[in-house]
């Protein structure tokens, strides 16, 4: 299963390469905020909020199993951002200084979410994808397939990878020099 680092990097990455090499290079467009790359990414450990609940409904007696991976792991809840964004698509609803577009958000949440679900379903053992209304597991468990002794290591190993990606691509691209 993939860890935090990777749930947030992968939709951070790729909005980011998507705003950088195609939204902010079209004529007469406006720029595309780096806020709703940040808010992509968060959204990409979206599902896994309720571990957190787990904290809390564990003094009542619920195992993290009857917890985690249930609703927020459903395809369910970027499917409700996603109809928030073509709902509001036509709506001019800005918040906040730095103009960010209330549809543009809850797109920028469908798309982190769902990154979120489709690296567990390629990493993880699977999970209820479909839950309430199917609880079968879904999950292809690549990891699963590498030699026993790199199974361990496999995902701090990408999250490390995906890290320096990151970083990388900050200093090439976004000067990040300037920061330090």
């Amino acid at each position: 299963m993939p860890f935090a680092v990777t749930h947030i990097l992968v939709p951070l990455i790729l909005i980011a390469l998507i705003r950088d090499f195609y939204l902010n290079n079209r004529p007469k467009k406006k720029k595309f905020s780096l806020h709703y790359v940040l808010i992509a990414g968060l959204a990409g450990i979206l599902p896994d909020l309720d571990v957190a609940a787990f904290w809390i409904l564990n003094f009542f007696g619920f195992t993290l199993e009857q917890v985690h991976k249930t609703i927020l792991h459903s395809i369910l809840i970027p499917l409700i951002f996603f109809l928030l964004f073509i709902l509001l698509k036509d709506n001019k609803i800005e918040i906040n200084r730095y103009k960010l577009k209330l549809n543009i958000i809850f797109l920028m949440l469908a798309i982190g979410s769902s990154i979120h679900l489709i690296l567990d379903a390629l990493f993880g053992k699977g999970f209820a994808m479909l839950y309430p209304f199917y609880n079968a597991p879904i999950g292809i468990d690549l990891i699963g397939y590498l030699p026993y002794a790199l199974q361990k290591i496999a995902m701090p190993s990408l999250d490390a990878a995906l890290l320096i990606i990151w970083l990388v691509y900050l200093k090439l691209r976004h000067k990040i020099t300037d920061f330090i």
